[in-house]
């Protein structure tokens, strides 16, 4: 391992000019690789539509989300293969190999033909085009960080790879800006027939010019030292995953600092978004400027935190934002709800929706393959209606075979029963509930989607900024701590598979797991326990377990 020594330290080192550009061209194309991944994230709601329409509305949408996740799935398998790449032959030239993967699948997303041209071989191919983009991310993050750590001063490790965390923001936020622009000029009707497309198609142009940026760079000093003296590793995996001295400190940072990382961004930065534009129904280009307002209010923390881990370490502000994310979550996200659609808030707490019914009845309100109506019974039927609108509701169990019934304050709306009504009669009768339903709702005050002029745009920017700004405190360090925490010839190996299984699956599946615990619950609060514990659990295994890092030199 890296030793602690604080004498190693070079206290006055300066990068050269050379090296700051060098580190500013690789964050640079950084950005372009987290705007073609983030840009899926963004308009999930279009891709629901037209790779997923031979489901229902909220399984498509679920569905969506996981086609999401999948890309991240897939990025832990990238790490293996390219960092093994990266600790064998280099640094740059896995960059490029990455960049080229990710800029053509997010290319061909945009020329991908919808479900009623292709049926079901287009959500196939839309997976696989995501799979090698989380293929190529799996690769890219190691390699961006361990390349900017090998050129940084060792007391200024955490300021310099902050501007690589901020890349992942400013790749949202260039995408957000894309998306929002298009939207403006093209309209919502236009954009969402074909319009949606274009920012997809656009990356082509950057990606040719972050391949060329790319191409300006030379190896990390580090590693030409290593490979000049011949002590680069030959076998990269068995080191970093064989042997339990190095074995342990990946377990380590995956559940006592990358897990509760990864839960704390992507609830701050993806599922606030999701959750404005399903749960609290204010409108997508609106929902896009109120997340970009609060995204460059909160962006030069990445820097702050990045600096400051350099003077009292990194393990503490990691395991802080953890710990108020997990303690704060739930009354912020209320907050969002008041400030964001108060009359949806206002009808939720006077007229509170219910479904009674017996509750082992009850289907799971999610079809992964599109075949069930849910119309079986009385509290399918009921239940449907609720999570495909984004209703919030409670359940109250009743004796089997009761007739399931929707509450809406004081109205009762017992559910159609499917024995009574077959085929066309069956279809007619649950679209009438339905409408009932609705006309209920509309008379407790329930709005159909949120009124632009009744949001109160101050509070929501003040609280996603306050989101963002526990993304900025658990990942502006995390990268100077993971490069710390391996020996030079195996670092890109093993710092990249930690990293990749927390913010790939423990990160990227928040929305799908969350919007799925909303569907089965009914409580749109629901889906915040699953960041939640999963921020605790690190500050608890992080304070235990992690090691302060940031007085290693990182050249051993």
């Amino acid at each position: 391992m890296a030793t602690t020594a604080q004498s190693a330290l070079p206290k006055h080192h300066q990068a050269t000019h050379g090296e700051k550009l060098v580190i500013t061209a690789s964050s640079l194309g950084t950005v372009f690789e987290w705007y073609d991944f983030y840009l899926y994230g963004l308009l999930a709601t279009f891709i629901s539509k037209v790779f997923f329409a031979g489901v229902n509305e909220t399984t498509g949408f679920i569905l969506a989300l996981g086609a999401f996740a999948a890309g991240f799935a897939v990025r832990p398998f990238g790490a293996l293969v390219f960092g093994r790449i990266g600790d064998l032959v280099g640094r740059k030239n896995t960059f490029l190999v990455t960049m080229g993967i990710m800029g053509l699948s997010t290319f061909a997303v945009g020329l991908l033909p919808g479900y009623e041209t292709l049926g079901v071989a287009s959500p196939i191919i839309l997976v696989a085009l995501r799979m090698l983009q989380g293929l190529a991310l799996g690769g890219e993050y190691g390699g961006a960080a361990t390349y900017v750590a090998e050129h940084a001063p060792n007391d200024k490790r955490g300021l310099y790879t902050s501007f690589i965390q901020i890349t992942a923001t400013f790749g949202l936020f260039a995408a957000l800006l894309v998306v929002i622009g298009l939207r403006t000029a093209m309209g919502e009707d236009l954009f969402g027939d074909w319009g949606w497309r274009l920012p997809f198609l656009i990356s082509i142009v950057l990606l040719a010019v972050s391949m060329w940026i790319r191409l300006q760079l030379n190896e990390s000093p580090v590693y030409q030292k290593m490979k000049d003296e011949g002590t680069t590793s030959k076998a990269p995996l068995s080191e970093a995953f064989g042997r339990w001295a190095n074995l342990k400190f990946v377990f380590i940072c995956l559940l006592g600092a990358v897990m509760g990382q990864a839960v704390v961004w992507y609830a701050g930065q993806f599922y606030a978004q999701f959750y404005l534009e399903k749960i609290l129904k204010v409108e997508g280009a609106t929902t896009n400027i109120l997340i970009a307002t609060a995204l460059a209010l909160g962006t030069p923390f990445f820097v702050f935190w990045g600096w400051l881990s350099d003077k009292i370490g990194r393990k503490y502000i990691i395991l802080g934002g953890c710990a108020l994310a997990a303690l704060t979550y739930f009354p912020a996200f209320h907050a969002l709800s008041d400030a964001a659609n108060p009359a949806l808030s206002a009808a939720t707490a006077t007229a509170p929706v219910t479904v009674t019914a017996h509750q082992d009845e009850c289907s799971f309100q999610f079809d992964p393959v599109g075949k069930n109506k849910f119309d079986a019974n009385t509290c399918d039927i009921a239940k449907a209606y609720l999570a495909r609108n984004g209703i919030n509701y409670r359940n109250a169990d009743a004796a089997p075979g009761t007739i399931a019934a929707i509450s809406v304050g004081t109205a009762v709306l017992p559910a159609p029963n499917p024995a009574e009504v077959t085929g066309k009669g069956r279809a007619d009768a649950i679209k009438a509930y339905g409408d009932s339903v609705k006309a209920a709702l509309v008379d407790a005050g329930y709005p159909a989607k949120a009124d632009p002029a009744a949001i109160d745009k101050v509070r929501v920017v003040a609280i996603l900024w306050y989101l963002v700004l526990l993304v900025t405190m658990v990942y502006g360090p995390i990268a100077a701590m993971l490069v710390e925490l391996f020996p030079s010839r195996i670092r890109y190996t093993s710092m990249s598979l930690p990293y990749h299984i927390g913010n790939g699956w423990f990160g990227g599946f928040l929305p799908t797991i969350a919007f799925a615990m909303v569907a089965a619950k009914g409580d749109v609060y629901y889906g915040l326990w699953y960041p939640v514990v999963v921020a605790s659990i690190t500050v608890v295994l992080g304070l235990l377990f992690l090691p302060e890092t940031f007085r290693r030199n990182i050249d051993a």
